[in-house]
């Protein structure tokens, strides 16, 4: 009977996340417990090395979630970025912990695992959370990894060359995003409250703030206030002594960086993302957790459940063949790009309006148009019936079968010699 008791205490133990810090042993510990009871809704790896050794731990939640669904979009969060900005570490557990004991019991949760794969990073800092102290709300100890690198102003940067070398959790990041065609993605940091969205940089900035319009400046305001009105205050915009209107910014209006990981996300991988501040205080005591959770529950959930509004589709060949790595555009928005999954398939997120979706297949290209409406994804796939047209061709000149004319043309040459 003791012994009994005694297993379902360490059972109870394993099901049950405490509002407390959890140092890195622990983080990986509950991880790998909540892996383990539930096998069938989550795939737990390492995308790579810490300078000091330590994994970059990533649980993959959803239905099956390393198995391909056609059409199911890749979201992911990453916590923890500067080590000393802690709570996104905790709430990021409790996220996991709230998607896993909801799948089957509420019906919201468990639709949108069943047709979204959610990967959740809680810590890409190990080495400096490790360095970092409990209550200390301005310092700057941890905030950086083992080498003394700010890894959020170590990726390439758009607008000016990053001297920095680049890190192992940043090329981490960088070749999981190869990996996985992610439609959405936020990181979590702490020192305000406010969502901040690109651009973060601007050419030859010179540290003087100004809003820097990016090509989706009113899907990233529209996904910013998303958050930040289903935060239980971020919205009202005056916090930490900082004054956000509607508690969003841009990021180059806050103060342009070079090296921000949401531009890289933006620009070079095809994945939107922001930048979420989620905390005044970067390492406060552990019994502010409760609220801190309360406070961003909904707002973590939401946002992740707008990868299902704008357009998806598959891109086919004349053969009818899936079309991998295709690079699309969205017509007046062409400086940046994304591409097609391994699957043909493709994602992006946007308002409701009218769009002209453009592919390029090499050196030949194609366009449709399509509308969005509000709380709906827009279907459009590309078939091999469209017309597929040689690059500086106008798309208002006719569509002339070129093979076919040239075989009847080498036919009537050959009836004139030979016969």
């Amino acid at each position: 009977m003791k012994i009994v008791f005694l297993s379902v205490l360490l059972w109870a133990s394993v099901l049950c996340l405490d509002f407390n810090y959890h140092d890195n042993s622990r983080l990986e510990q509950f991880l790998q417990n909540m892996s383990s009871i539930y096998p069938n809704l989550t795939k737990l790896y390492s995308i790579g090395k810490s300078v000091e050794n330590r994994d970059l731990w990533v649980i993959a939640i959803g239905g099956n979630p390393d198995r391909h669904e056609t059409l199911r979009p890749h979201v992911k969060y990453i916590g923890n970025m500067h080590g000393n900005e802690v709570v996104s570490r905790e709430v990021l557990l409790h996220l996991v912990d709230y998607y896993l004991t909801s799948y089957g019991n509420n019906d919201t949760i468990t639709s949108f695992l069943n047709n979204t794969v959610v990967h959740i990073m809680p810590s890409m800092n190990p080495d400096g959370f490790s360095q970092a102290t409990v209550g200390d709300c301005n310092g700057i100890v941890g905030r950086s990894n083992k080498n003394g690198y700010d890894l959020n102003r170590n990726f390439p940067d758009y607008f000016a060359v990053n001297p920095a070398p680049i890190q192992p959790e940043t090329a981490a990041v960088m070749n999981w995003t190869q990996q996985y065609r992610f439609v959405l993605s936020a990181n979590l940091h702490g020192g305000t409250l406010v969502a901040n969205y690109p651009f973060d940089n601007y050419p030859n900035a010179n540290g003087i703030p100004k809003y820097v319009t990016c090509p989706d400046d009113d899907t990233f305001i529209s996904l910013s206030k998303t958050y930040s009105y289903k935060h239980s205050n971020m919205s009202s915009g005056s916090h930490c002594g900082d004054r956000f209107p509607e508690g969003i910014t841009n990021g180059a209006l806050w103060y342009p960086v070079t090296g921000g990981m949401q531009d890289w996300n933006y620009m070079q991988a095809g994945c939107m993302e922001i930048t979420l501040e989620i905390s005044c205080c970067k390492y406060p005591a552990a019994s502010t957790l409760p609220d801190f959770w309360s406070a961003n529950k909904q707002a973590l959930v939401d946002y992740l459940m707008r990868v299902h509004s704008g357009v998806k589709g598959i891109i086919y060949d004349q053969e009818g063949k899936v079309v991998p790595a295709a690079t699309l555009k969205i017509k007046g928005r062409e400086l940046v790009s994304f591409r097609s999954s391994n699957y043909g398939e493709y994602w992006r997120v946007l308002v409701p309006g009218a769009y002209v979706l453009q592919v390029f297949n090499g050196v030949n290209s194609t366009e449709k148009s399509f509308v969005v409406t509000n709380g709906q994804v827009t279907r459009l796939d590309i078939r091999s019936w469209q017309p597929i047209i040689s690059a500086g061709t106008s798309l208002n000149q006719p569509y002339i079968p070129i093979l076919p004319v040239l075989l009847i043309a080498c036919y009537h040459l050959m009836y004139i010699l030979f016969f």
